[in-house]
């Protein structure tokens, strides 16, 4: 039987979803628990490769190839096993064509900002900003993001994908109090594209600098955008299905 895993996590102790040889991944861990659970060690598939410190309120896993348990009971089953910080929210037995990251048509992400002078002791999972912010311009600009285009001037310098274009269906900036949140949904993201597009964001709101995104999206030069928003600030938030 394949499973279907819906997780949510904070990734703040984790270096990601990836198994990585020097650093307890995500992914390690909740293979860690379904073997527990099966008796064998399962493939565990993942919709996306999550950076180190990113969390996740709605992330998908598919277990392969396990033994038969009701859908209402693995999750209790791994949540049993699973450390505080990852949880299973729910279970469906899917087909062996359904595919974690291939099958999902949309995913929504959602960044955090702090925007006071005063620090969040009880909030680690921000980008504390103590400059203000201002939410109406970064909510005009961040229209300019909303289509299909090349994004490659918002993805990290060090990926090798060669396919850029992404087609992007909404972003929306919103404060509550001293909280800014970034919404944004697309068919896909390039490599740091969400945390890179934050920061082009806030540096439009401190200068000049940033203020014209149609230009640093037309360049495709990543030298053109704004800074790399920390990644604790970042949210898996939403995931499509076509089924």
């Amino acid at each position: 039987m394949n499973y279907a895993v819906t997780l949510a996590f904070d990734g703040t102790a984790y270096c990601g979803w990836q198994v990585q040889n020097n650093a307890i991944s995500i992914q390690q861990t909740v293979q860690d628990a379904a073997e527990k659970v099966f008796g064998v060690r399962p493939n565990v598939t993942g919709c996306s490769r999550t950076d180190s410190g990113v969390h996740a309120r709605e992330y998908v896993c598919v277990i392969s190839d396990v033994a038969e348990i009701s859908e209402t009971g693995l999750p209790l089953a791994l949540n049993s096993i699973l450390p505080s910080d990852i949880s299973a929210l729910k279970a469906k037995a899917v087909s062996e064509d359904f595919h974690p990251r291939y099958s999902c048509i949309e995913k929504e992400y959602e960044y955090v900002i702090w925007n006071s002078r005063i620090k969040n002791v009880f909030d680690n999972r921000v980008w504390h900003c103590s400059r203000p912010l201002d939410t109406d311009k970064m909510a005009l600009l961040a229209q300019h993001f909303v289509g299909k285009k090349d994004f490659r001037s918002y993805m990290s310098a060090g990926s090798k994908i060669t396919d850029t274009v992404r087609t992007v269906k909404y972003m929306n900036v919103t404060r509550d109090g001293d909280y800014i949140r970034i919404n944004v949904a697309a068919d896909g993201f390039l490599y740091n594209m969400v945390r890179i597009m934050t920061g082009t964001l806030v540096e439009a709101t401190y200068g000049s600098k940033c203020t014209d995104i149609p230009a640093i999206t037309a360049s495709c030069n990543r030298n053109n955008a704004g800074i790399t928003a920390p990644a604790k600030g970042l949210f898996l938030n939403k995931l499509v299905y076509t089924r």
